[in-house]
């Protein structure tokens, strides 16, 4: 990438890096390391304890700490990047200034640097930019958007968030994030593994589920989870990422209380249905997981030949009698779909058709 080669750190049964094999790969490269990538806190749902080392042995091999600022909703107003020791940080305006959180896009965001990379910063042949404030002497390393701001469509939003929520309500904002994710972890650590968990047995803003046992006890993989998780009304948390067979939940602090309940709710009867093909009570191979998600289409069709009744299938939980996200679509095929790509663009001869009869 960029000409540079990338050289991969561990991490250590805790889910932190492995500072020790890190301290050896910044040594054995200390003529011309040029940077570490860091997210913190880390997308395995925990505070690097080690974060203020981790930084010190980069720069004394020569080297840059770039930041992640992917998790900054578990940072501001309670830490900043400068002040744990990152050279560069960019800042997700669409995600951590947002509300709901994520905001829907165009991504967008500034990159935070340290007063010695300033005059570095890219410009823009009409709109100079660089750095805000100026650098004494800039040295622009070049153009790196279109546009002088890059897309300036979420700003409003951003702007409005900040202005509005103030210093106080960002970092309450922070704090909420936390402690949702906290309240969630502690209520499913009793129906699924917790993967991982800071010294003090807390999480940051995330944190991970661990479904890979379940393969084993009742054939049940995440697919079959997120898929059910549908049926309930949920879009399913991100899946297989950043270890596979799992469940990555961040609620952020958008949601309330009630919402955070109702969510937990449905991972804890999806465990008890679990429960039900760990016990052979129901077929291992066909289940409401293995066919969930249950759209309209297939539950009001004329044959219905699962083992388990339509109204099982679409109102698992008391509370989607009275209000239900319904799936467009039931479960596709992921690997025929990524081995045989279907264009659904018309043909030039039907777009022909299609022009020819519009002109008509």
């Amino acid at each position: 990438m960029c000409g540079m080669k990338i050289v991969a750190v561990g991490t250590d049964a805790k889910g932190n890096i492995n500072i020790e094999e890190l301290r050896k790969a910044a040594e054995a490269n200390r003529d011309n390391l040029s940077a570490l990538m860091v997210t913190y806190p880390s997308t395995h749902g925990v505070y690097e304890e080690g974060i203020d080392e981790i930084c010190k042995i980069i720069h004394d091999n020569g080297g840059q700490v770039y930041m992640d600022g992917a998790n900054m909703n578990a940072q501001v107003g309670l830490t900043s990047p400068g002040f744990i020791g990152a050279d560069v940080c960019h800042l997700n305006l669409h995600k951590t200034f947002c509300i709901p959180h994520g905001g829907g896009g165009p991504g967008m965001g500034p990159i935070g640097v340290k007063k010695h990379l300033a005059p570095f910063l890219p410009s823009h042949p009409v709109v100079p930019t660089s750095g805000i404030p100026a650098p004494d002497k800039s040295q622009p390393l070049g153009t790196i958007s279109a546009a002088p701001w890059g897309s300036a469509l979420i700003l409003p939003i951003s702007y409005t968030y900040i202005v509005m929520m103030g210093s106080n309500g960002l970092t309450e904002a922070s704090k909420i994030a936390i402690l949702n994710a906290n309240y969630m972890a502690k209520r499913l650590e009793n129906y699924y593994p917790i993967l991982f968990r800071g010294v003090n047995g807390t999480v940051a803003h995330e944190f991970i589920v661990d479904l890979r046992g379940f393969k084993n006890t009742a054939g049940v993989e995440t697919e079959d989870v997120a898929k059910r998780l549908m049926d309930y009304g949920f879009h399913a948390p991100t899946m297989s990422w950043p270890v596979p067979g799992t469940l990555m939940i961040e609620p952020t602090e958008s949601e309330s209380k009630a919402e955070l309940d109702r969510f937990c709710d449905a991972m804890i009867c999806i465990r008890e249905e679990i429960a039900e093909i760990e016990k052979g009570k129901v077929d291992i191979h066909n289940n409401v997981l293995k066919g969930a998600p249950h759209p309209p289409s297939l539950l009001m069709g004329d044959q219905w030949t699962k083992p388990y009744s339509r109204e099982y299938a679409a109102f698992p939980a008391p509370w989607l009698q009275v209000a239900k996200f319904w799936p467009s679509t039931g479960r596709v095929d992921n690997v025929y779909g990524d081995r045989n790509l279907i264009c659904t663009l018309l043909s030039a001869s039907q777009f022909v058709e299609e022009q020819a009869a519009a002109t008509a």
